[in-house]
This record gives structure tokens, C-alpha cells and sequence, in this order.
């Protein structure tokens, strides 16, 4: 019997998705790239696609197109940890790239924090199993971060480098599109759904030390947190409305 084209192009995906051509998480080629490759309708390549999302082989996101299925990364917001861990937590391979390092003028919501002046400024996108998984930059003053270099940041976290007692961070995550330039470091569609999370760590003395933006691909991570206790509200404790 005659193979339906639709079931032979999900056969041949899900053989190249075996054999690691399309790591977990990563996206596929677009319907219109497929639909180009194998010489049948985005129909036909969607009808073959959705046989795969029936295997939970793989999955889409508006925006962001269709990608192989992924567990995402459960990162609590109930203690200070870094990337590292929460990966290394999940089962994964942790590697921090560092794509910029040097000291600059602080910029205007950096000033804010630190007040005018000089910060180490570090860009650096944090891979999972050799894939990206967050762009992270971090700005620290610069009496902290004077005798760091990028190979101490390379290999440690500013957690584990600053020789200061930390006290506590408050963290803001919010939901944007991806901008161009985190799109061509993250692998992902410029405007895809990434999640921003903006950190202020403090010492035990409640001065700011260090100041950092995350930008995660929205489908690899969630944020979890424990509410314990029931109050008069049944909303979620910690929440507030941004203007």
C-alpha cells in the first residue's frame, strides 16, 4: 500500500530528530522551508508536523515556529541560586560563553541602582547541553569588580567571586519579544517570546552590588515559587502592577 506523503515526511522527521540533527528545544526549519525541501504543500508539511505533536515529539509556539519538545527548566524563586545550578539541578550540562567584558560608563537604570560611575559590565549567554539557553548581563561597581578579569567570570559566578556576605536580591521577570541581537545569540526568531528577568543583588548591609538581565527563549524555562500560607486573597503573594 502507497504510503500517505503527509506520514512518510513525519517518518523522515522523526528519524532526523533521532538522530540529534535537531537537538531538544531547538527550533526545526520553518513550514515554508519544509514545504520547499520536500516539495508538497505547508498543508501537507503541517498535517505531518501535528502527527509528530501527537508523539509529543514536538511542539509549537505563536511567533516562534515549530521546535523539537522540551521539558522546560524549573527555576524556584525561593532562594538566591544561579543558572548554573538550576541547569546542572535539571539534568543539564552547564557552560557559561563570555561575549563581552570590560568597564564602562553605568548606564541610566544601572546609575539608578549604583548612582553615577564606573561598573564592570559582562555579557555573557549561558549554554544547556551545548545549546543556548540565556543571555545574561551583568554590571558591577567598579571597587567590586577591579580585580576581576574575564577568565576569573568564565569560570565562576560573581556570587562566588565578590568578597562580600550577600544579603538577598529582589527579581522583576517579565515577558517581551525577542530584539534582533538576542535572537542571533539565543538561536531564535527576532520577536519569538523570551522572558526578562532583572535582578538586584544586595550584600547583608542592603547595598547593591550587582545589577543583571536574563532574557531566556520563553519555551525552555518556567519560574516557581512555594506559597505556603493561605491569605484573604486567593492572588499569588509578591505580585504588583507595572505601569
Amino acid at each position: 500500500m502507497r504510503t500517505i506523503r503527509y506520514r512518510a515526511i513525519a517518518d523522515e522527521l522523526r528519524d532526523r530528530i533521532s538522530a540529534g540533527e535537531f537537538g531538544a528545544g531547538r527550533l526545526l526549519p520553518s513550514e515554508a522551508e519544509l514545504s520547499g525541501a520536500y516539495d508538497v504543500s505547508r498543508v501537507t508539511i503541517r498535517k505531518a508536523l501535528e502527527v509528530l505533536r501527537s508523539e509529543s515529539l514536538v511542539d509549537s509556539r505563536q511567533g516562534f515556529g515549530w521546535f523539537v519538545a522540551v521539558d522546560p527548566v524549573s527555576q524556584s524563586l525561593g532562594r538566591l541560586g544561579t543558572i548554573e545550578s538550576q541547569l546542572a539541578e535539571s539534568g543539564a550540562a552547564p557552560v557559561r560563553k563570555i561575549l563581552g567584558f570590560g568597564f564602562v560608563a553605568a548606564p541610566a537604570s544601572v546609575a539608578e541602582v549604583f548612582g553615577a560611575g564606573t561598573v564592570l559590565r559582562v555579557r555573557r549567554v549561558n549554554l544547556a547541553d551545548g545549546a543556548p539557553f540565556a543571555r545574561v548581563t551583568v554590571w558591577c561597581p567598579e571597587h567590586l569588580g577591579a580585580e576581576l578579569s574575564r577568565a576569573d567570570v568564565a569560570r565562576s559566578s560573581f556570587y562566588e567571586l565578590l568578597d562580600v556576605p550577600l544579603g538577598g536580591a529582589t527579581q522583576t521577570i517579565g515577558a517581551a519579544a525577542a530584539a534582533d541581537d538576542d535572537a542571533e545569540v539565543l538561536d531564535v526568531p527576532a520577536g519569538s517570546p523570551v522572558l526578562v528577568c532583572n535582578r538586584v543583588t544586595r550584600d547583608a548591609e542592603g547595598a547593591a552590588v550587582l545589577v543583571s538581565e536574563h532574557v531566556f527563549p520563553a519555551h525552555l524555562t518556567q519560574f516557581v515559587v512555594d506559597l505556603p500560607h493561605v491569605a484573604g486573597s486567593i492572588s499569588p503573594t509578591g505580585l504588583r502592577l507595572v505601569d
